[in-house]
């Protein structure tokens, strides 16, 4: 010993001076000794020495010397307890074992159990490929590392080029196409059978996999042994990788165990009883006697019923034929011989099938938040524990060799039942009630347990898929519509050294948390020393992962992981195989299952997955399928749903209230009406109802809806389509002509035509285009057609509201600008409409669209102009026929139309070219069938000819309209057309003269009374109406003298004007000619009587 201090040598020790008298130890060379140091508080400095093959371990103060077996030593580690040991077996395989130098029974070495190599040969079965069977064996997690199946690669491609770090999948490809294009490159036949074809690709592919075991061999070559001091974890650094020691647990020791230490045993951990103890040991001989009889076909066509699904029962009493009928080696009558020695072989079976059965009584905390409560470092060291990807994959491949283990185990005890159950009470000393036992308790629960364990393995050797983020995004979408559970944690995808596995997909996921969880639980001081110690740790994170995965126990929480991964192959394969014997949640499998079917677009077997989940499934699977869109799936599951909810009157509304929605979603409308009128809650039908109402009209299926019977719905109907047609925009919905419609189609045409009457009224003041005044026009013959339908008594309607303000319900009521609720409309006084008012508006909504026509731009101004305005924008547009016709219609004075028409003439008459072009356009809206228009005529002669032709068609009281068209003229200052002069003598020539006075016209007053004067003494009297001149025999005539001193009175006024004078002068002689000849024919008339 040296002081690294001081560099002085403090101690010297011969080691030959502990060794046996008997050994000679001095002819063994000096080479490959080794020493370890181990220092405790409680041992305090521990030296080891290796000597050759010689291990004394001892201090300063010897404290014993161990003696190991023949292999090669590569590594030794001392701990303040035990002694470490790494060797190499002349098979050049690599053996640990462990051994207390201080308290150990007879120096003997503990056994430490090595995960075997890969299988030499497979076992290809008949109905198997065999590049299938290769590829899944050889990319099996558990097997081979990416390093291995890389070099065996570059070396059967004879080196041809560098093989780069690839993924899973592609390096999955690279191998397959190397192995084919060696195949293909070593045919020379063109045809060749099926069968030969077959072996050739076992050939090829066994070349390849024997590769894959040469370098998986080298990269296993162990380079060293590392302990722990403080957690006691155990690794063995090796060429390729890293591997862990774990502790093995009692059942899995027993059955693991060589026969040399298995017969060392006196007692079993497994129990505390000695006699069930050395039973048990007893018989896990038997069953490693059974495991060495067993073939590669035997085990294969185990393997097969699991996987198949078939009884596994029946799979043993077959593998046991075959290991009765080549039974060579004796090795079962040497298994029938050591039953013998078993007094009590139902007890030893249920201590092995209670310490594998994995199945807990109550639902494992997995929900609960981790270290709730606890300080952040804590919390943060706990979120961190054991979630290394070195740490996953060691828990998950330790729960995959527990599991191939202990299904190994669980295939032999039943096979070992069955032998049981053939030789029967040779074996048995209780007799058949034993039997019985076995037969309906033992080999049942074995079943059950060789099903559970190959699903585990299944799952811990099964691979993930890679979703895409969008993927994964959807599925949550889906899993917040059922309201499931949280959302899974994504996690970054693996590399290609370490393909990821759903169970650590699981454990990455949710597993490493609610475990860590449950531990924390169970232990405050999880972060101790002690409680870290890596074999207790490890030993709970096993049994607690292994019962998550376990399928019999009642928490979900892996299927439900693999669904929120989007793992939908794996986890309808999950729900394959526990179907056939796993009783627990029957129903979440199904459910999943469908969820699965969704998501591959098998919408039929979902739904049948769904129905024969639990009902208390129904609501989630339907919002579940409305998301994904499948409407016909709803409808048919909320029929199903129906008949099982038949007192939930709740449930039952809103189911048919889905139906009805995917209905007509699907324009089912006939179907949805149907849903409609079964849905028992009256607001959710009323809800309906209105959605049925706009969806048809939105898709103008008008004939569906208005022929549909509304049974006790009728006032319901008509209310909503009121309702929608004073809501929304008049031009682009028609519901007001679908309730016109709806009345006619029940022949109720008072409200048709009430309807139509509307509508009419509410284009008028809210379309202001030409297309509206049309449609107005419509609306309104229509409803003068209903009420023609009807018997005269009833031939009216209810004048609707001015404005179009309805009272709707739940409308919020009207404020004004301070917020005070506003007064309520005033009650309007009810008007009746009967048809001739009806027709009243017809042939003012005519005339509108006639304007609108004729100059579309005063369209925006005519929507609701009363007949009296009406009127005068058709005189200004020149349409005097339509002004005449609404004026006779509205019986209102003509006067407007003649004044118009008398200024339209004088315009025309001094205006220009231009107005004489735009003249012919209103004239050509007018008739003019007594006038023969000519080439030489003109627009103003038109003119002219129009208004003579209106006051000749157009005659009234007093010459009224010849009047107004004078003074029009006079007031302009136009001279009187002769014509109109004649016409106006004819009828009044006293209101002609009056005219000429108010205008100062003296020379035509005056011309007009000597013509007057003249026609009653006899000429020309039938131009001014007389029917008879003045004498003593015909009837009296008279003169307007007023106006006649008027006008002398005139002419006197103005006696220095020549004119004027001669002027008086005639008139004054006229005047007394024709006082002298009505003295002379009043004395006759007098004398005659």
């Amino acid at each position: 010993m040296w002081s690294y201090k001081d560099q002085l040598c403090l101690m010297v020790a011969d080691m030959l001076e502990y060794m046996p008298v008997s050994r000679e130890v001095r002819l063994v060379a000096g080479q490959s000794h080794r020493l370890r140091l181990s220092f405790s508080s409680s041992t305090g400095l521990c030296l080891g020495v290796y000597l050759s093959d010689h291990i004394p371990k001892r201090s300063l103060d010897h404290i014993s010397t161990l003696f190991s077996t023949q292999e090669t030593l590569v590594d030794f580690a001392l701990t303040s307890t035990d002694v470490w040991g790494l060797w190499l077996d002349h098979d050049n395989q690599t053996v640990v074992k462990y051994i207390n130098f201080e308290h150990n029974l007879g120096g003997q070495w503990n056994q430490v159990f090595v995960q075997p190599p890969p299988e030499e040969e497979v076992n290809i079965g008949l109905d198997q490929d065999p590049r299938e069977t290769y590829l899944d064996i050889i990319f099996s997690p558990v097997r081979f590392t990416a390093a291995a199946i890389m070099k065996a690669l570059q070396i059967y491609r004879r080196g041809a080029e560098r093989i780069f770090d690839l993924s899973w999948e592609s390096l999955k490809k690279e191998v397959t196409v190397a192995v084919e294009n060696e195949l293909q490159s070593s045919v020379t036949e063109y045809e060749f059978s099926q069968e030969e074809y077959r072996q050739l690709q076992v050939e090829f592919w066994s070349k390849f996999y024997a590769c894959c075991l040469q370098y998986q061999e080298a990269l296993s070559t162990p380079l060293a042994l590392h302990v722990n001091p403080t957690t006691a974890m155990v690794c063995l650094l090796k060429k390729g990788f890293v591997s862990f020691l774990l502790p093995c647990f009692a059942v899995d020791h027993l059955y693991l165990s060589s026969d040399e230490y298995l017969s060392s045993e006196d007692e079993t951990p497994v129990t505390e009883d000695a006699e069930v103890g050395r039973d048990v040991l007893q018989l896990v001989e038997c069953l490693r006697l059974v495991n060495k009889s067993m073939l590669g076909d035997m085990a294969y066509v185990m393997d097969k019923a699991l996987e198949h699904m078939h009884s596994p029962e029946r799979a043993a009493e077959q593998v046991l034929d075959s290991l009765l009928a080549n039974d060579g080696d004796s090795v079962i009558e040497d298994v029938q011989n050591k039953l013998q020695d078993v007094r009590n072989p139902i007890g030893a079976m249920g201590v092995l099938l209670r310490e594998m059965d994995l199945e807990t009584e109550g639902e494992l905390e997995g929900d609960s938040p981790l270290a709730a409560g606890q300080p952040l470092s804590v919390r943060l060291s706990l979120s961190q524990l054991y979630g290394s990807s070195v740490a996953v994959a060691v828990v998950c491949q330790a729960v995959c060799q527990v599991a191939m283990t202990r299904e190994l185990l669980c295939r032999d005890l039943l096979i070992l039942q069955q032998l049981y159950m053939r030789v029967g009470d040779n074996v048995f000393l209780g007799g058949g009630g034993q039997l019985l036992q076995l037969q309906q308790d033992l080999i049942p629960r074995t079943s059950h347990l060789l099903c559970s364990y190959y699903l585990l393995k299944w799952a811990s050797q099964r691979l993930s898929s890679t979703v895409p983020v969008d993927t994964l995004d959807a599925n949550l979408q889906h899993l917040s519509v059922l309201e499931l559970s949280d959302s899974p944690a994504l996690t970054p995808s693996k590399s290609v050294l370490s393909p990821q596995t759903v169970v650590e997909l699981f454990y990455q996921n949710v597993g490493r948390k609610a475990i860590i969880a449950q531990i924390h639980s169970q232990q405050s001081s999880l972060l101790s020393d002690s409680a870290l110690h890596w074999p207790q740790m490890v030993s709970s994170m096993l049994v607690l992962l292994s019962q998550h995965l376990w399928p019999s126990n009642p928490g979900f929480l892996f299927p439900e992981v693999l669904m929120g991964n989007c793992q939908y192959t794996q986890l309808q394969e999950y729900v394959r195989l526990v179907a056939p014997w796993c009783q627990v949640n029957v129903g979440s499998c199904r459910f999943l299952l469908g969820q699965c079917y969704l998501a591959t677009g098998e919408g039929h077997k979902a739904l049948q997955c769904f129905q024969m989940a639990a009902t208390e499934y129904y609501n989630k699977v339907l919002r579940l399928l409305e998301d994904v869109g499948l409407p016909e799936l709803v409808i048919q599951l909320a029929t199903v749903a129906i008949s099982e909810a038949t007192n939930d009157i709740r449930s039952q509304a809103a189911l048919r209230t889905r139906i009805f929605k995917h209905h007509l979603d699907l324009g089912h409308n006939s179907q949805a009406y149907e849903a409609l009128t079964q849905n028992p809650d009256p607001s959710r039908q009323l809800d309906c109802l209105r959605q049925l109402v706009v969806v048809l009209c939105d898709r103008a299926q008008l004939q569906d809806l208005v022929q549909f019977p509304y049974v006790n719905l009728h006032d319901e109907v008509v209310s909503i389509i009121e309702s929608r047609a004073r809501a929304v925009d008049l031009m682009s919905h028609n519901y007001y002509e679908l309730l016109y419609a709806f009345h006619v189609n029940r022949h109720n045409y008072r409200k048709a035509g009430t309807v139509m009457f509307e509508f009419g009224m509410r284009l008028g003041r809210e379309v202001r285009t030409s297309h509206g005044l049309q449609k107005q026009v419509n609306c309104y013959l229509a409803a003068m057609n209903c009420l023609r339908l009807i018997r005269p008594d009833y031939a009216w309607i209810v004048q609707p509201v001015s404005g179009g303000v309805y009272e709707r319900p739940g409308t919020s009521p009207k404020r004004n600008y301070d917020g005070e609720s506003a007064a309520g409309p005033v009650s309007r006084q009810i008007e009746i409409l009967e048809l001739k008012d009806l027709e009243k508006e017809y042939i003012l909504a005519r005339n509108r669209l006639t304007l609108a026509e004729h100059d579309p731009s005063t369209a925006g101004n005519t929507g609701s102009a009363p007949a009296v305005e009406m009127v005068t924008l058709l005189i200004q547009a020149g349409l005097f026929d339509a002004a005449l016709a609404l004026c006779k219609t509205f019986r209102l004075t003509l006067t407007p139309v003649f004044e118009g028409l008398t200024f339209k003439c004088i315009q025309l008459q001094y205006g220009g070219e231009a107005s004489q072009n735009e003249a012919w356009n209103w004239l050509a809206a007018n008739q003019l069938s007594t006038v023969i228009t000519t080439k030489e005529s003109s627009a103003t002669d038109e003119a002219w000819h129009l208004l003579a032709s209106y006051l000749e068609k157009h005659p009234s009281q007093n010459a009224q309209h010849h009047r107004s068209v004078i003074n029009v003229l006079l007031s302009h200052g136009v001279p009187l057309p002769d014509w109109l002069v004649n016409s106006y003598k004819l009828v009044d020539a006293a209101a002609l003269l009056r005219l000429y006075l108010n205008y100062d016209l003296l020379e035509p007053a005056v011309d007009l009374v000597l013509e007057y004067v003249e026609a009653l003494l006899g000429k020309g009297h039938q131009y001014f109406g007389i029917e008879r001149p003045l004498s003593a025999t015909a009837p009296l005539v008279w003169l307007p003298y007023t106006s006649i001193d008027q006008l002398l009175q005139a002419l006197n006024e103005n006696q220095s004007d020549d004119n004027n004078a001669n002027l008086n002068s005639k008139l004054q002689d006229k005047l007394q000619e024709y006082h002298r000849l009505v003295e002379q024919a009043s004395h006759r008339r007098l004398t005659a009587h």
